[in-house]
């Protein structure tokens, strides 16, 4: 995510994107587990991210305010998040199929107690089990959606991790196939099409630019830029929602935090909600 980081203790980039790394996180169960949405080891690498030193300042393009989070946020004051005027938040839930976000329980209950729109969000890893078995386990272990006015459907987080090749070492073709597998399995669990994570650089590279889910999954783009618009990975012709920033600052949150917009008003994304949009 996200997809992923939060703000990760993220190490700084290596190519495009020059971005200060962050604190170094605490052990984690998991020590494989080390990303979050955005994370900006791979995601300045692969998508083309923006070198724009100074957009962390960058005023925030139109739409309605969100976030998305992990863990690597620590603690969150949620009810100073929502007076702070964000709408919307991402919150990670797991990765693989044997991860759990230690933190999504308490993020997840805050979020929607302060009256924030929430969703969870799943980190893809496809060369570790079928994109089935990923959506069993993310639905089972919060991304499942409820028709309770401020749940969103769930999200992939599509982009290369630590550890992995480039594309997880799989063919635009197998990724497509295996996303295809996720997004159905979360169909049938949840009612919902799964929203889509990733940037343009990943897309285009991992899934050959693929068509396949344009109609009927929401994209999540990221996109890094100080420009009106986010540069849009093929075979998508509109977003839903836009990750700006890695760095954004938002009361109730220490440090560092992905920044997102919703591509529409505020009664649009209750919709998106509420399965009515």
């Amino acid at each position: 995510m996200s997809m992923r980081p939060r703000p990760l203790a993220r190490l700084a980039a290596v190519t495009l994107a020059a971005v200060t790394a962050l604190a170094p996180a605490p052990a984690l169960a998991d020590p494989a587990e080390r990303t979050q949405p955005a994370d900006a080891r791979q995601m300045a690498l692969h998508a083309q991210k923006s070198s724009d030193p100074d957009l962390a300042a960058r005023a925030a393009p139109g739409g309605v305010p969100g976030i998305d989070v992990s863990h690597w946020q620590g603690s969150i004051n949620w009810s100073a998040v929502a007076a702070s005027g964000v709408r919307f938040a991402y919150i990670k839930a797991t990765q693989r199929t044997n991860f759990r976000d230690p933190n999504f329980n308490a993020n997840y209950v805050n979020a929607y107690n302060a009256g924030i729109i929430r969703g969870a969000y799943h980190f893809a890893e496809p060369n570790r089990s079928s994109g089935a078995s990923q959506a069993d386990y993310f639905a089972r272990n919060g991304g499942a959606w409820s028709a309770d006015g401020r749940t969103l459907p769930g999200a992939l987080d599509m982009e290369d991790t630590a550890g992995q090749p480039h594309c997880y070492g799989m063919s635009p073709a197998q990724i497509v196939a295996w996303t295809r597998d996720f997004s159905n399995t979360y169909r049938a669990r949840t009612g919902r099409d799964v929203v889509i994570y990733t940037s343009r650089g990943w897309w285009n590279d991992c899934a050959g630019g693929s068509s396949a889910f344009a109609a009927t999954n929401p994209l999540w783009v990221a996109s890094w830029t100080t420009a009106a618009s986010p540069t849009m990975p093929a075979g998508f012709g509109v977003y839903t929602f836009w990750q700006y920033t890695d760095s954004g600052s938002v009361p109730g949150i220490g440090g560092g935090v992905d920044r997102n917009v919703f591509n529409g008003s505020e009664a649009r994304l209750l919709a998106l909600a509420n399965n009515t949009l």
